[in-house]
């Protein structure tokens, strides 16, 4: 199923162009990204932008992101940083639906959060695999979080979820995808640097080494291109190191 079938940018009417994110040359001239599947990959090297756009469409989505305030911590503020959502607008299939934001970096504060909430209501514990994610490894914590959450109807934003998770536990994840998604009822948008995730069958992927951002194949990425090239040449690489 897919919820959202297009975001929209508007460069025009950015209110700068020499601060972030709308300095990046990537947003200013991507018009547009059409998205015809449950799972859609953002790749490309850091900084590129793919991180922020995600962002930027789940916030246009009404979709929470749970994540602590810094923005008055920082040495030099931006009062653009958050803005990018303003400036795009989602196109549906039939209309909005619920969803969520995951981001490793924002987990742990999640995670302690629950964990007090179900001391006062351990029936919530019921909605993330029905015990603790505190008393788990941090991968299975993860993994749990994901079997329970995905299975629900909705559209699901994803920020480089294989940091936290072991190459075994990035294949699981896969599974989930492929599963989850062939439901019909769960659409995936994922911003990753992770071959073995890019390799879900039917995916999507959009590669923000271009500019404007455009679709690749899977063997056309440069992840894939080295991970293929490292181990076949491996030890010619080390060799020169």
């Amino acid at each position: 199923m897919v919820h959202l079938k297009k975001v929209t940018l508007y460069p025009e009417k950015y209110p700068t162009e020499g601060k972030y994110p709308f300095s990046l040359k990537i947003l200013q001239k991507t018009q547009n990204m059409v998205f015809t599947g449950p799972v859609t990959f953002f790749v490309g090297e850091n900084g590129t932008g793919k991180s922020t756009l995600l962002k930027a469409m789940c916030r246009k989505c009404g979709v929470y992101i749970w994540e602590a305030d810094l923005l008055n911590r920082r040495f030099e503020l931006n009062p653009y940083e958050e803005r990018l959502f303003d400036f795009i607008d989602v196109e549906w299939t039939d209309g909005p639906v619920y969803g969520s934001f995951f981001s490793s970096q924002i987990f742990q504060d999640f995670v302690r959060f629950l964990d007090g909430s179900a001391a006062a209501d351990p029936g919530i514990l019921k909605y993330f695999g029905g015990k603790s994610l505190l008393t788990q490894s941090h991968g299975q914590s993860l993994i749990s979080l994901f079997e329970a959450r995905y299975r629900i109807k909705g559209i699901y934003f994803m920020d480089e979820p294989e940091t936290a998770l072991s190459p075994k536990n990035q294949l699981e994840l896969l599974k989930m995808l492929k599963v989850f998604s062939q439901r019909g009822d769960a659409q995936f948008i994922i911003a990753t640097q992770c071959p073995i995730l890019m390799a879900c069958p039917g995916a999507t992927i959009f590669s923000f080494d271009y500019i404007p951002v455009k679709p690749v194949r899977y063997e056309e990425t440069e992840h894939f291109q080295i991970y293929k090239d490292f181990m076949g040449h491996g030890h010619e690489h080390l060799s020169e190191l």
